[in-house]
């Protein structure tokens, strides 16, 4: 992948991937600090971001979802036409969640600073460039990334970007803003001063945040705990896939086990919740949701 270094003597570009790094969907933070300033949502940014560099595959987890869901609704009443192929088990999985955000040490400490994901809960300097949110007079933004891991909660990213007034210079000239974000839905932010301070500051954390994960798994779904299953009738915890060998327990409706990723036709290497392993009938159990 190509993770443009960023400085002042140099344009603004949004970082390229050379391989696909897996789903994700972008979620909006808590607050609705951008509502203020007349500016879209920082979702709507990042996904020119996400979608221009190639390094996943976006998902729709906002107004598309919400339509998607109602054409399933139509299909569930029996509405739609025969041969329409919409239903379940279709809807693609995000392997990872991004969070665009402000971050602040002092929301109240003057100047029209917006205080973000941070406010009230630094208290020392250690973090550095992490703190400084919005600051509308002097056209300062320090913004945050979080990347999160769906299947196991995992944080596995974090990084922060800074822009000011000064660098809208070397911004402007490589189309990040009116050429990329003009008619996307990233209202105010190629046309305003603050909107493309914040633009630049969350250009900076994406191209850090490329080259943080770069070396994440090629199937996030492969490289994480296989999903646990649950049983469904009644059996036994074998201690050879053949069956043969004593059993190690008896089996009860309902009861959680976690696969190991070992298969043997239809038989499942499986722990309970107590470490004992042994083989089991997937005939037995169904993915538990």
């Amino acid at each position: 992948m190509s993770v443009p270094a960023q400085s002042p003597t140099r344009q603004a570009e949004i970082p390229t991937c050379s391989r696909n790094l897996g789903t994700l969907a972008v979620i909006e933070p808590d607050n609705n600090w951008w509502s203020a300033h007349r500016l879209g949502a920082p979702s709507s940014l990042l996904k020119v971001f996400v979608n221009r560099s190639g390094c996943f595959t976006l998902l729709d987890r906002g107004k598309g979802m919400a339509a998607m869901k109602a054409e399933r609704e139509l299909a569930a009443a029996g509405d739609l036409r025969a041969g329409s192929n919409l239903g379940k088990g279709q809807v693609k999985a995000a392997d990872y969640v991004l969070v665009p955000d402000l971050v602040s040490q002092n929301s109240n400490s003057g100047g029209n600073r917006i205080g973000g994901l941070l406010g009230g809960l630094i208290g020392d300097r250690t973090v550095g460039t992490l703190v400084g949110g919005l600051n509308i007079k002097r056209k300062t933004a320090d913004v945050v990334l979080t990347v999160t891991d769906v299947r196991s909660s995992e944080q596995l990213a974090m990084t922060e970007g800074h822009a000011t007034k000064t660098d809208l210079g070397w911004g402007a000239g490589a189309g990040v803003f009116n050429g990329l974000l003009g008619g996307v839905g990233a209202t105010g932010y190629a046309n305003t001063e603050i909107g493309q301070v914040i633009t630049l500051a969350y250009l900076q954390a994406y191209t850090d945040l490329v080259g943080q994960l770069g070396g994440m798994p090629a199937s996030a779904s492969a490289a994480n705990v296989q999903q646990a299953v649950r049983m469904t009738r009644p059996g036994r915890l074998l201690a050879q896939a053949d069956g043969s060998g004593t059993a190690v327990r008896d089996l009860d409706v309902g009861m959680m086990l976690y696969p190991t990723g070992n298969r043997q036709a239809m038989m499942w290497e499986v722990e309970d919740e107590l470490g004992n392993r042994g083989w089991v009938s997937s005939s037995l159990f169904e993915l538990a949701r």
